[in-house]
């Protein structure tokens, strides 16, 4: 069983002891990313998450702050996304001391050398173009742009070539300052662990956190009357595509239906669309759907790679298969596959240690309060084919619907006309 404690400085401590491992992961959240961002530091969250490599007082450079943990075998890395920003460190259980210190080192006493600035600055731009050429994922940067325009979310996490170079030390500091505090970080630890020690150690090296008030987000504007579509022209033998709807929050009270609709139409290999688009047609070899929620917004996606010559059949499919599941209800049967799915992969994932870490951490950071997996369980069997019927009749409808494409083509207008519900 978890244990949340929280210190007087308003640091979240989340322990999670499993005596079924010999590993500890150790999980350090802070509740900021691109949306907390304006336009003029845009990709900053994602940049001073790579300045944390870079040395520290203790380690100042790259070589004496990795290698430690690779001394031990530990695999460690960090993440940006557009609400929170991670850092995290996977170890022998018996180098907990040094996961920990490692950890509250990079943010407490990251130095952001000027020079190390300018050199990374040349790493992300390169990480910037890779985006750029990779069709698969660069559409969902379009998809998000299509939606949100020009407002944190619809920029890009890793920002822009100008944005990029122009970022200098102060811009870290003052970042660090408005959105590193006590105040909106969770540090979880999970695996082969004494809660009481590990909760210890943690007061010690996290001591000298900054403790101020955090700047908020902006809110989200939404606003849409009809269809949408965004097309990029681009000489690829595959068209990527994100068709999709929006749809509703985590606080939503229809998240685990929209999340179990998402699962019957693209979750797995039985799903319809998989059988419908790759099995019965092949028209695409990967194709997938899910429901992604934020805190603010949320939609149901389906993403694919399809044969040019045969786009507008696969477009049409997957809308086929939108309008069918509104009109004709789901069945118990294919409604309980869906449930066990989800199910038994949570359970999966919970096998190992900073998949836990994880679970309770995400939950805490994002709304303030952790279900256990058989809670989330009991939500997931109360709904209904009724619901997930409701919930498809909402969602799918012309108004909500957009798409986001690349591949060669520059008739936008052809891809207007197919986009009906």
């Amino acid at each position: 069983m978890y244990k949340k404690t929280t210190l007087k400085n308003g640091l979240r401590i989340i322990t999670v002891p499993a005596k079924n491992t010999k590993t500890a992961a150790v999980l350090l959240l802070v509740g900021t990313g691109s949306k907390y961002e304006t336009k003029e530091i845009n990709g900053l969250s994602h940049f001073l998450e790579h300045m944390f490599f870079k040395g520290t007082k203790k380690r100042p450079n790259t070589l004496k702050l990795i290698e430690p943990l690779d001394q031990i075998g530990g695999h460690y890395n960090a993440f940006t996304s557009q609400e929170y920003t991670g850092y995290w460190a996977k170890i022998d259980a018996s180098h907990l001391d040094l996961a920990l210190d490692w950890v509250s080192d990079i943010y407490i006493n990251s130095l952001f050398d000027g020079k190390e600035i300018d050199r990374e600055r040349g790493t992300i731009l390169q990480e910037l173009n890779m985006i750029f050429d990779i069709p698969m994922n660069y559409v969902g940067y379009l998809w998000l742009k299509l939606l949100y325009e020009d407002q944190p979310s619809g920029w890009h996490i890793v920002g822009n070539e100008n944005t990029i170079k122009r970022m200098q030390k102060n811009d870290f500091i003052n970042y660090l300052k408005n959105h590193y505090s006590s105040k909106n970080t969770i540090i979880a630890v999970a695996g082969n662990i004494n809660q009481k020690e590990t909760i210890d150690k943690i007061k010690k090296y996290f001591q000298k956190i900054n403790c101020d008030q955090v700047e908020n987000k902006l809110a989200v504007k939404e606003k849409q009357v009809k269809p949408q579509a965004s097309i990029y022209y681009k000489k690829t033998d595959q068209t990527h595509l994100i068709l999709g709807v929006r749809a509703y929050n985590i606080f939503h009270p229809d998240r685990y239906a929209l999340s179990i609709l998402g699962d019957i139409l693209g979750g797995y290999m039985s799903s319809r669309l998989f059988i419908s688009v790759r099995e019965r047609q092949g028209l695409a070899y990967y194709i997938k759907a899910e429901a992604d929620m934020d805190t603010d917004v949320g939609c149901l996606v389906v993403s694919s790679g399809v044969d040019n010559q045969k786009v507008d059949k696969a477009i049409k499919t997957i809308l086929e298969e939108f309008k069918k599941i509104t009109k004709q209800k789901v069945g118990p049967k294919e409604l309980k596959k869906a449930k066990d799915h989800i199910k038994g992969s949570a359970l999966i994932s919970m096998e190992s240690s900073d998949e836990q870490a994880s679970f309770y951490a995400l939950q805490e950071l994002l709304t303030d309060k952790i279900l256990t997996l058989e809670q989330k369980f009991a939500k997931i069997d109360a709904v209904t084919v009724n619901d997930i019927q409701r919930v498809a009749k909402d969602i799918f409808r012309p108004e909500k619907l957009n798409l986001a494409l690349i591949g060669p083509f520059k008739d936008k207008n052809r891809f207007d006309k197919l986009l009906k519900i």
